[in-house]
């Protein structure tokens, strides 16, 4: 029910991913009158394989986080992480309120052992034709050196189990290299990390080198990582749309180097479209939770489906717990 358009793209989506895996299930949980129109010329095929949880009310997507969770009971993101807890669901995927839903999955479904706060991470494409996974995203503005390492540790093993890398490479970002730069929690973090064997930390990366393909993992506190990703996908969309919106009277060899040079960009990073990357997994919970983008359409929202199928599937929760007890014993 949550985001920018609700079911008119939550179910469509739905739809479209059931199509496209033939061992998925998947239960909508809102209000059986704005969902069940969008079901009405569905495959009776696919509509074996989903089930509708009733549900009347809902977190409003600009409720403070705060009022959204005391007044949560009976809302569809409640029920739906209720469905998590009790072991109904394996995944829960929302495009609805980012604090309500980080807060409430928080509180019902509890940290791994050895973490603090969940982080939101995501992967972005680098220049070597790789990614690069960027957390925290915004679930925790401010962050101490143990949380940093924790999310160092998270985001290595998601390395490993989603994006396939071996011995994934894990930097820190910071405003320069040298190991005097940077806040205090930055260079505490970076000496815990530097005696761990268990991850391959690299050091210190500044905010140009996010998608070189330098590092595997960018690890950074939720403020800087939240805005880093926001600007980035708005100097992308912006600079498209220069290329694509000359003057009329542009010489005919410009319009060709813009529509070489717009090309050449989209092949490289075309996949930075949020369309194609869309669903942060709020990593450090027990089970696995993907919050995709407000303004997500079918296409994008099918994307983070499809992230959370990889989650359940790679075991990501579990394969980090087990991590955490080997890089971080004393969180037993």
């Amino acid at each position: 029910m949550g985001g920018d358009f609700g079911p008119c793209v939550t179910v469509p989506a739905a739809l479209q991913a059931l199509a496209s895996n033939p061992a998925l299930n998947i239960k909508l949980v809102g209000n059986p009158s704005d969902i069940q129109p969008h079901l009405n010329q569905c495959d009776s095929a696919l509509l074996q394989r989903l089930q509708l949880i009733p549900a009347e009310l809902m977190v409003a997507n600009d409720a403070k986080p705060s009022q959204a969770i005391r007044n949560s009971r009976g809302t569809s993101m409640r029920i739906a992480l209720e469905l998590l807890k009790e072991g109904e669901a394996q995944a829960c995927v929302s495009a609805g309120n980012t604090g309500a839903l980080m807060g409430l999955a928080k509180m019902m479904l509890k940290p791994l052992d050895g973490i603090d706060r969940p982080a939101l991470v995501t992967a972005l494409p680098n220049q070597k034709g790789g990614k690069t996974l960027l957390l925290d995203l915004g679930a925790n503005v401010e962050c101490d050196s143990d949380m940093l390492v924790q999310f160092a540790v998270m985001g290595a093993v998601m390395a490993e189990e989603i994006l396939q890398i071996s011995n994934p490479r894990v930097a820190l970002l910071n405003i320069g290299e040298e190991e005097t730069k940077g806040l205090d929690n930055i260079q505490a973090a970076a000496a815990i990390l530097r005696e761990v064997q268990q991850i391959n930390y690299i050091g210190y990366l500044e905010g140009n080198d996010l998608l070189t393909g330098e590092t595997d993992v960018l690890v950074c506190d939720g403020f800087v990582g939240n805005v880093t990703l926001k600007t980035l996908e708005g100097v992308v969309r912006v600079f498209l749309s220069l290329l694509s919106s000359g003057k009329r009277k542009r010489l005919w060899w410009m319009k060709l180097i813009s529509y070489w040079f717009k090309k050449s960009l989209s092949k490289r990073f075309g996949h930075l479209n949020p369309d194609r990357y869309n669903g942060a997994c709020l990593l450090g919970l027990r089970s696995s939770v993907i919050k995709s983008h407000g303004a997500a359409n079918q296409q994008a929202f099918t994307v983070a489906i499809e992230q959370a199928v990889q989650a359940v599937e790679r075991q990501v929760p579990m394969q980090i717990a087990a991590r955490l007890q080997a890089v971080l014993p004393k969180s037993e």
